[in-house]
């Protein structure tokens, strides 16, 4: 190819005028990389030679190839010539300059030249030039570390590393990393600190600097002083103080304390207390017509003075001024007394024959009404259409009046307390006209409403629950029923009510147990709350009977604005213990934590029942410290209290967690076979709740529960079965696809929403049911649940409930309910929560274990790796990843001379085999 004929070339050139070749593309730059050649390559139009010169001087014609071509547009001759340059040739040139190359091009009218091209050997020194320095520096101040990378050619390119993380400048204008290859920090932040290292990097390699430890540290400053305190001498001189702390800010990283007195104290004189005393009493008054007169005297001689007591007594006395003498109608007063009391006698003895009567009369009635309500039952429906879909309003008229079920018909409703039945409402098709229900159940209260959907939906739309829309006293009616009233014998009835209310309100979630020093754990089962008591955090020889409870009723906390409740309602108390290191509270969320679309805040409720914010979970403070991992938020308390875990949306975007269950069981008509499908926050606690009741119902869980990703985008959720066996089973019309507001789920009240579906079968022999629950948001998740069982219990596959079952171990007091044996944690405190310039103290122990904000509230504890281990023993409760912790102590690189801190050997001590054996 590189022995073109020349003699052939021009008359290959097209007829038009000729013209100088024209270069379309030219050699570059390239630089060698180890021993690999480079390609040179050159084009240019019209071209009937194309020759390389490097160095000036022509490269041999047999190491070009070439290719030629015609451009189609012009019609002109394209020609493209490549050479290859190796390493040794590059090394064995000694000029004044790089070597380089150039490309001649040959046209009819004369030659044409591209630009040089340079070739050079590509490396990158191992040692860098100018290597950062560690420092220490004051918060706000600026930060310069400097860096001179290795010499290399190309020129390298530094890159700078946080704790082994990229810096990029870009998202942190306070960082400039484009100056000289230096790093600055215009104003230093507490977070800044950590260890630096510059990378410098080209096409042949890369190289690491030394690190550079920075600690910036906070220098103490004095809080404001104090109100001056009483003075302490009641009565003449004393003395009366004030104080400030060195904690605005405190002193942090080795800063300087404050300088100055921390208490003053001042001279004071107190005006001594004069007790009042009483006048004389002043002359008696005329004689009233009441046959009374009355004296006064005052509180005057002295009155009482700078905190005196007021005088003791009556300053006002009355008297008979006649002796019993006083005439009134023209009677004498003993008289007429006489009279009075007779009169009243006579009042009583008809009053209490009448209501005698009265009682008869009632006692009567009440007998006849009870003796018609047990041998008739029954209500008229009006209105039956329910099968129209949408939500359908029945009205109900009670054929009698009698409430033959009350617990206790003597007692009163309470107006004030709302309640809800949550028993099974057995219906038969509505073209029957026919309700089949007990009328008594709904007669304690007149003009009862049910909403109804689909006739298999009640209460607020989506629930199976008859909501009253009049009051009941509370404690009245059952919170579940798996049994219809049509099957239980009338004398049984009011029997059986009462057993199902003892067992729906006998399960308090509250554990209780007695702590002292040595601290310990305290877990409501299977709800994902729990309190952990640090060892030391209760003073020595006292102990306190604690609790921890989850609020089941309704919550006082009543979201404002957008904000929704994330968790449950979580008391731990008695208020008066005092701790002197904190306690960690674990709540469970149903958050999607992405702190771009939500902002999440923890709640306090005061004691006059008023909730405050205690603190954001992405706010720096020293009071308390929230970490917030997937599905529960771990916190560091002081005060023991209610609090509970409020949610902001910020976007759209903000996906609210519901966990989707499907439970069934046999109906009423033992044809029939109820699905109930729950979509409740994915909390344990909201799932206990869900089992305690579906427990009580005969329920039974059909498949495993799934989550589902539910935005704030206010579309609706639609539940739908799907795929029903045709000839074996069947819907009835219109009832396969329910459909719930947004709101009632984004802003739903704490019960879980609920929707229910029955089922028919066509024969009693058919004992299997596969078919597919849908659960979806319109414009967002989808899941479905494959259901296949059988409907008899005993056939039936038991699916586990809960995946840490803690039922057994409510309370552990002492050694056994931590992970870390209290020995090895003594020497993990004593290692890092002692000052290193290196940056390898509790600092990076926080940070081994994804502690990277609010660092300031342990710097303020006296003991910062003790409140580091106590946090990673509430987020390690079912776990125990002693191995994770071994690693991230490992890493630091904190170890003593004879051996690890934390070894497989001193891991394995009696105090840990038991709790770990333990689940815990």
């Amino acid at each position: 190819s590189g022995n073109d004929n020349s003699e052939a070339l021009p008359e290959s050139m097209p007829s038009a005028p000729g013209t100088l070749p024209h270069f379309m593309e030219e050699p570059d730059d390239s630089y060698i990389i180890k021993s690999n050649p480079i390609v040179l390559r050159c084009k240019a139009k019209p071209a009937m030679q194309i020759f390389f010169k490097c160095n000036g001087e022509w490269v041999h014609q047999n190491e070009h190839v070439s290719e030629e071509s015609l451009d189609e547009a012009t019609g002109l001759k394209v020609r493209e010539v490549f050479i290859n340059v190796t390493r040794q040739q590059v090394e064995d040139f000694h000029g004044p300059e790089d070597y380089w190359c150039q490309c001649v091009a040959w046209s009819h009218l004369g030659t044409s030249k591209s630009r040089k091209a340079s070739v050079r050997i590509a490396y990158l020194r191992k040692n860098f030039e100018q290597d950062p320095q560690g420092k220490e520096v004051p918060i706000e101040g600026m930060i310069v570390l400097h860096c001179r990378p290795p010499e290399g050619v190309p020129a390298a390119e530094v890159e700078w590393l946080k704790n082994e993380e990229p810096i990029d400048s870009n998202l942190d204008e306070n960082i400039d990393t484009r100056a000289d290859h230096n790093l600055i920090i215009r104003q230093a932040r507490l977070s800044d600190s950590g260890n630096y290292t510059c990378m410098a990097a080209n096409i042949v390699a890369k190289r690491r600097s030394m690190s550079a430890t920075v600690v910036v540290y906070v220098n103490g400053g004095w809080s404001s002083w104090t109100e001056w305190s009483n003075c302490n001498a009641r009565c003449g001189r004393g003395w009366q103080k004030r104080s400030r702390t060195c904690t605005n800010p405190a002193p942090l990283n080795g800063g300087a304390f404050c300088e100055g007195m921390s208490v003053q104290k001042i001279t004071c004189t107190s005006l001594c207390p004069v007790d009042g005393s009483w006048e004389v009493w002043s002359e008696w008054s005329v004689c009233s017509p009441q046959c009374e007169h009355l004296r006064v005297r005052e509180c005057v001689a002295p009155p009482p003075r700078n905190g005196g007591k007021f005088c003791e007594g009556l300053g006002q006395e009355s008297e008979n001024c006649t002796e019993g003498l006083c005439i009134q109608d023209k009677k004498p007063l003993h008289e007429i007394k006489s009279q009075n009391l007779e009169a009243a006698s006579d009042i009583a003895l008809y009053s209490g024959l009448g209501a005698a009567v009265l009682a008869v009369a009632v006692l009567v009635v009440g007998v006849t009404l009870y003796r018609r309500s047990q041998s008739e039952y029954g209500v008229d429906v009006i209105d039956s259409s329910a099968l129209t879909g949408g939500f359908q309003t029945f009205n109900f008229k009670t054929v009698r009046q009698g409430n033959s079920l009350l617990l206790n018909p003597s007692m009163q409703p309470d107006l004030t307390v709302s309640r809800t039945y949550s028993g099974p409402i057995c219906l038969q098709d509505p073209m029957d006209k026919e309700l089949m229900t007990e009328s008594s159940l709904f007669n304690p209260l007149s003009d009862i409403k049910v909403k109804v959907q689909s006739s298999f939906m009640v209460s607020l739309g989506v629930a199976e629950r008859a909501e009253y829309h009049g009051k009941a006293h509370s404690g009245t009616f059952p919170h579940g029923n798996h049994r219809p009233f049509g099957t239980i014998h009338a004398r049984n009835k009011a029997m059986y009510i009462q057993n199902l209310s003892s067992i729906s309100t006998a399960s308090e979630l509250k554990t209780t147990a007695l702590f002292g020093h040595l601290g310990g754990r305290l877990v409501v089962p299977n709800t994902g709350v729990s309190l952990l008591i640090p060892h030391g955090a209760i003073p020595e020889e006292s102990s306190w009977e604690i609790y921890l409870a989850i609020t089941q009723k309704e919550s006082s906390l009543q979201p404002e604005g957008s904000d929704v409740l994330l968790g449950p309602e979580v008391t731990c108390g008695p208020s008066e213990v005092s701790v002197s290191t904190p306690f960690a509270l674990t709540i469970p969320h149903c958050a999607d934590a992405n702190p771009e679309h939500w902002n999440i805040h923890l709640k306090r409720r005061t004691q006059q029942g008023k909730w405050e914010e205690v603190m954001s979970v992405e706010e720096e403070t020293t009071s308390c410290y929230c970490l917030l991992d997937p599905y529960a938020c771990h916190i560091l308390l002081n005060s023991f209290g209610t609090y509970a875990l409020i949610g902001e949306p910020i976007s759209d975007c903000a996906v609210r967690q519901l966990k989707v269950a499907v439970f069934g069981c046999l109906s009423c008509n033992s044809l029939d076979y109820n699905l109930r499908v729950y979509c409740m926050d994915n909390t344990p606690c909201a799932f206990q709740e869900v089992v305690s009741d579906e427990r009580l119902q005969g329920g039974q869980l059909l498949e495993e529960p799934k989550l589902l990703h539910f935005k704030g985008n206010t579309c609706s959720l639609q539940i739908s079965v799907l795929d029903i066996p045709p000839f074996l089973w069947r819907i009835k019309p219109f009832t396969a696809c329910q459909e719930v507001p947004f709101s009632r789920v984004w802003r739903g009240s704490a019960r879980p929403l609920l929707c229910a579906f029955s089922l028919e079968r066509y024969s009693p022999g058919t004992t299997q049911l596969a078919c597919k629950v849908c659960v979806r948001q319109l414009k967002g998740h989808e899941q479905v649940l494959h259901v296949q069982t059988s409907i008899l219990e005993s056939e039936r596959e038991t699916i586990t409930f809960f995946a840490h079952d803690d039922s057994n171990f409510p309370a552990q007091v002492g050694p056994k309910a931590f992970k870390i044996p209290f020995s090895i944690r003594q020497r993990i405190c004593a290692t890092f929560d002692t000052p290193s310039a290196k940056g390898k103290d509790w600092q990076m122990l926080a940070q081994k274990n994804s502690i990277n904000r609010n660092l300031s509230y342990f710097a303020t504890q006296s003991s910062p790796s003790a409140v580091i281990l106590d946090l990673w023993e509430a987020r390690h409760q079912h776990d125990g990843d002693l191995d994770s912790l071994a690693c991230a102590l490992e890493e630091i690189g904190r170890t003593h001379s004879k051996g690890s801190e934390v070894t497989e050997t001193e891991l394995e001590e009696p105090d840990f085999n038991y709790s770990h054996q333990n689940g815990l």
